[in-house]
């Protein structure tokens, strides 16, 4: 195909075909004759379709929009992070109901993963002392479910979905001793706040006999190494205080109110 430009000379363009916003030419034009819409009122073939990425992005989006939808009126909240393997007879079960009360004493929803372990008990320890305790899930190849003290859960298939409402909701993080998982999140977490994506807020490690380690590795290895800044180390706080966790919390929050 040729087209005459405005100064006489012939534009070249090769062939293209048009689906909707996506444009395609050369070898990559796709030479079928139907078009999305008969293809969707029509069809009547495999059911394969289904597993498609374009049919993903509906899913996803779908999953934006229950988050949104579910979490939209949840009042100030605090996230906790912490191992789904915690026993209920370890100290740090004991550690997260007592934060959960606390968060709750303080005016501030309890969110987790709302699996078990530390999830489990801060959402009790919350619900208990007559909090919003609210549990974001997600699908996994073994079995999980919400934990029995969720007030509000939501279920995710999508990792990045599930961070978003973490992030989005949420007026601080404080991380319980924890895996993969927690680390995963707590970087992220931190990631998001140093390259200003989102307001600052504070990241708890609760625990220092826990945390300590990953505490010093950051300071003599990446600081020093100038992969980070100081201001970048002081965004993490270490304590074993519930009360010092809330007052960082509630402290952070109000410097947000004030200038909002």
């Amino acid at each position: 195909m040729t087209e005459e430009t405005k100064n006489g000379a012939v534009d070249e363009r090769p062939s293209e075909k048009q689906r909707g916003p996506v444009v395609e030419r050369r070898d990559r034009k796709d030479d079928r004759t139907t078009t999305t819409d008969q293809r969707l009122l029509d069809s009547r073939g495999p059911s394969d379709w289904v597993h498609t990425d374009p049919w993903r992005v509906l899913r996803i989006q779908a999953e934006f929009v229950e988050g949104f939808g579910a979490l939209a009126e949840v009042p100030a909240a605090v996230t906790v992070f912490g191992s789904a393997r915690t026993g209920r007879d370890h100290p740090e079960y004991q550690t997260g109901r007592d934060l959960g009360a606390a968060l709750a004493e303080a005016g501030f929803a309890a969110i987790t993963g709302g699996g078990p372990g530390a999830m489990e008990a801060v959402n009790r320890g919350c619900s208990e002392a007559g909090g919003f305790s609210i549990g974001l899930g997600i699908e996994l190849p073994f079995e999980q479910g919400l934990n029995p003290w969720v007030d509000l859960g939501v279920n995710f298939r999508y990792f990045f979905v599930r961070k978003t409402m973490f992030i989005k909701y949420s007026q601080a993080f404080i991380c319980l001793p924890g895996g993969f998982g927690t680390l995963d999140e707590l970087f992220e977490a931190l990631t998001l706040v140093q390259t200003k994506k989102v307001t600052k807020f504070p990241v708890v490690l609760f625990g220092t006999e826990y945390w300590q380690g990953l505490y010093d590795w950051v300071q003599s290895s990446v600081l020093a190494g100038g992969k980070v800044g100081e201001k970048d180390l002081a965004l993490l706080h270490l304590t074993d205080d519930i009360d010092d966790a809330v007052r960082v919390v509630k402290d952070a929050h109000k410097a947000w109110a004030d200038s909002h």
